[in-house]
């Protein structure tokens, strides 16, 4: 069985991710972006003060360069971190091939990064929330993604060992119902906030909202079908013929 070098997963895992990460900002900008103006204007037709000088960054500049700077940034470190977990559950999480394989880990991390978190803490546009809370707001968000990115790997570990026992379909079904019962007592043990105001108009935040799990939707499904492409084709020229198993890292 060949073997292949982690950087090569890693540099196609940074070249997917940045890929990705302009289809990401495509979706965000022509879907997005318009959430996000009507979200600020509303809250400048409600503000009083107008006393305050110009922002330091255009909102042209933040809607363009802006956010396709942060999706690029973003895409090439998820791209390579999930390139890594790739590296290491090609072949060790069942009889994947790696297109496969690269979906898994794609829908995984959607799931485990952003909707998760989302469903507890979703996203909100300009105009809603307190701002003396913004700190423990993102301080909880991120608390739960580590927690629901920890959970997750806890419950594949524990499907695993399982599985001999249980059988594959059995050990999953155990897994996954142990990841949505400590989910959900975290939801229900965490702080919740309630900061969207009677006069904002639902429909606008519900658009916004869906905008934003349209925006990561679109990343992760794009980074795993191009991941899998450019994995498949990296292995099948390692090994001549068949993809390998796993790959190892070049000591």
């Amino acid at each position: 069985m060949n073997s292949i070098s982690v950087r090569a997963l890693l540099v196609r895992g940074m070249i997917a991710g940045v890929i990705a990460g302009a289809l990401a900002f495509a979706v965000a900008y022509f879907l997005g972006e318009s959430q996000v103006d009507a979200a600020i204007a509303l809250e400048e037709a409600h503000s009083h003060d107008h006393g305050g000088g110009e922002d330091l960054v255009s909102r042209t500049m933040q809607a363009t360069g802006g956010l396709a700077t942060a999706l690029l940034v973003f895409g090439v470190a998820a791209g390579g971190i999930a390139a890594l977990v790739f590296a290491y559950a090609l072949g060790r999480i069942g009889r994947f091939g790696p297109r496969a394989t690269a979906a898994l880990i794609a829908g995984a991390a959607l799931l485990a990064v952003y909707v998760v978190p989302f469903l507890k803490y979703p996203a909100n546009p300009p105009a809603v929330g307190d701002p003396d809370t913004i700190g423990k707001r993102t301080t909880l968000f991120f608390l739960m993604v580590a927690l629901s990115v920890l959970l997750a790997v806890a419950a594949v570990i524990i499907g695993k060992r399982l599985a001999p026992g249980l059988g594959n379909w059995n050990a999953t079904i155990a897994a996954a119902a142990g990841f949505v019962l400590v989910i959900g007592l975290a939801y229900a043990f965490l702080p919740s906030f309630d900061e969207v105001g009677e006069d904002f108009p639902a429909t606008l935040l519900w658009k916004f909202r869906l905008s934003t799990l349209a925006v990561q939707t679109t990343f992760w499904t794009g980074f795993g079908l191009i991941f899998g492409f450019l994995t498949e084709r990296l292995l099948l020229s390692a090994n001549g013929a068949d993809a390998p198993r796993a790959a190892t890292p070049v000591g």
